[in-house]
């Protein structure tokens, strides 16, 4: 495969070098899950979808759902691969992103199962350095955070909302212990510290999605199901369903106000401006 040059790495057909998608592919609202396996179970709650592309972490599907054009692409684990997602799903015209994950709660009241709807992030990824400096912010669009509480409350479940830390490592960046029990001072007391400042819970991506998406003008939101509770000792795989159908429900309401918005001729959505 030939392209158009080393800098800007898209093929003459327009396909985009790691996600393998061109414009036309995707629609301008993506979820974004880690795990490839994620994404049909994601796409089987839609009305339509097909495989638009599998390659490396990154697998495509794009149907509709409640008649809304709707996407989702998987990111493998962690914050570089993630924003390569993002990056490129950008230049084929996709402006809101809303990451599908699991987590690790560090709070006692989180329980297994429960959704973390992130509103910022503590960066303690690397990659979002490489954009901008490190005191600019992790913040979720607020449009995507409302869309997603409104989606879980709509659908009756339990979630909480605050701020997340995104890490490079699941082990020593999280406050677990290394190969043959190795640590550090900084990572036996990173779990406690942000605890006490109450962070809700550890992920991997968040905070990077978050930082380059407000760099570029873009949506970009966070939600998880509790997978652990570091506080508790509780670790169990639990359905991944909830968590896809309440992103998938945020999609259609963000539709319902874009569609409102360019109606009124406002930029800024607010909550006056519809009633569900």
């Amino acid at each position: 495969m030939k392209f158009n040059s080393a800098d800007y790495v898209e093929s003459e057909g327009g396909l985009q070098y790691h996600i393998q998608c061109k414009r036309g592919d995707v629609a301008r609202y993506v979820l974004l899950p880690g795990d490839p396996d994620r994404v049909p179970v994601i796409s089987s709650l839609w009305d339509e979808a097909r495989e638009v592309a599998y390659h490396r972490e990154y697998r495509t599907h794009t149907g509709k759902y409640k008649g809304v054009p709707i996407s989702t692409t998987s990111t493998g684990i962690g914050a570089p691969s993630a924003v390569i997602a993002l990056e490129e799903l950008a230049r084929i015209d996709a402006d809101t992103f809303i990451r599908v994950g699991s987590t690790g709660a560090i709070q006692e009241n989180i329980g297994i199962g429960d959704l973390v709807i992130s509103s910022g992030a503590v960066r303690l990824e690397g990659t979002s350095k490489q954009y901008v400096r490190t005191e600019y912010p992790a913040v979720a669009h607020y449009e995507t955070v409302l869309a997603l509480v409104e989606a879980a409350e709509s659908l009756g479940y339990k979630y909480h909302v605050g701020i997340t830390a995104s890490t490079d490592s699941f082990y020593l960046g999280q406050g677990r212990h290394g190969f043959r029990g190795y640590t550090q001072s900084f990572s036996r007391e990173i779990l406690h510290d942000l605890r006490r400042a109450k962070v809700l819970n550890f992920e991997m991506e968040a905070a990077a999605l978050f930082t380059v998406a407000s760099v570029y003008g873009l949506r970009a939101g966070s939600i998880a199901v509790v997978f652990a509770n570091r506080i508790t000792d509780e670790f169990e795989v639990v359905s991944q369903e909830p968590v896809a159908r309440v992103a998938s429900e945020a999609v259609c309401i963000l539709h319902e106000w874009d569609e409102e918005k360019s109606r009124r001729g406002k930029k800024y959505f607010y909550p006056g401006m519809v009633k569900r």
